[in-house]
């Protein structure tokens, strides 16, 4: 079997966001955004947010990590030392306040532990947490649009962005992988070893950032790892002759990751990260750059695949 990238046939199917859509994204984002009211006309009580400073003393000495500018903290909420928010209430802003406390025996810095100390704190801000309505006033706070009706239809014109970039992607991995088929090429075991070993690890940070380890993702899943390797063995292989098909296209066809190419790839990585070009400096590497010289010969091969396919929609 030849070798075939070009010429592939495949469907775009693309989903055309619906208003009932568009309603549970609204009704998402209100219950996601609260409304910060700042209190003007009456002292703090518990439940109140506040902004302020705060400066700790032990023995008439500063000490370390007990300074803070501009902190919010939630008077009631139990987030700092016992006895500390509650001195902070019937309070007004700008005023003063000395608050004194005592140091829990537990405490994890040993030289404060059991100590007594004073916070001189000023609380510049009090503010109240209410919920929006969904209305004009909603979309203007929250998204910057004059009202209700327009931003209805920015975030359909965001959703299908999404959509269709979704849709492309899949369409674009679906061609590779119709190449990728004709390639003469077996992964070896070491390889597809490897590729698990790699997957299996991604999974790992996924559930870590979820709270959960891989043990008690197996156990709510009723699974073992070693099932979750063998089901996750065919989308391996299919990804290790997917990045041998790549190869294979890129020598082909000469392509090459220029400069410029490479420059843009970083400006972009920047862009999505919240990151100036100088703050990425630091961090770009020998594999840095190889991992990115691999991101744009993919792109470039992906690129010409879906141009030189028979793409019909759906």
């Amino acid at each position: 079997m030849s070798f075939v990238y070009r010429g592939l046939s495949a469907k775009l199917d693309r989903h055309i966001v619906t208003d009932e859509e568009v309603d549970r994204n609204l009704q998402r984002l209100l219950q996601q955004t609260p409304r910060i009211a700042v209190i003007k006309d009456r002292a703090t009580q518990l439940g109140d947010e506040v902004v302020l400073d705060y400066a700790g003393f032990c023995d008439g000495e500063q000490f370390a990590g007990g300074t803070a500018n501009s902190q919010t903290l939630v008077l009631g909420s139990g987030m700092f030392i016992p006895g500390f928010e509650e001195q902070l209430v019937d309070k007004v802003p700008e005023e003063k306040v000395i608050v004194k406390v005592t140091f829990p025996e537990s405490y994890h810095a040993e030289n404060l532990a059991g100590k007594e100390a004073e916070f001189h704190c000023t609380i510049h801000e009090i503010r109240v947490k209410t919920s929006y309505d969904l209305d004009d006033i909603f979309a203007k706070e929250v998204g910057g649009c004059e009202n209700l009706e327009q931003m209805r239809q920015v975030l359909t014109q965001s959703l299908q962005a999404y959509s269709d970039e979704r849709g492309e992607m899949d369409l674009q991995d679906r061609l590779l992988r119709q190449a990728a088929e004709t390639l003469e090429f077996t992964p070896s075991d070491s390889q597809i070893d490897a590729e698990l070993d790699e997957q299996m690890q991604n999974l790992r940070a996924q559930l870590a950032q979820q709270g959960l380890s891989m043990e008690m993702y197996c156990q709510f899943m009723n699974t073992t790892e070693e099932d979750l390797r063998r089901d996750a063995r065919p989308n391996a292989i299919a990804s290790i002759r997917g990045q041998a098909a790549i190869e294979t296209i890129v020598e082909l066809e000469n392509l090459e990751a220029t400069e410029t190419d490479i420059g843009e790839a970083l400006a972009l990585i920047a862009r999505q990260n919240h990151m100036t070009l100088e703050e990425l400096k630091p961090h770009y590497d020998a594999e840095f750059k190889a991992a990115v010289v691999r991101s744009v010969l993919t792109s470039k091969v992906m690129q010409l695949i879906r141009e030189n396919a028979h793409v019909t929609e759906g």
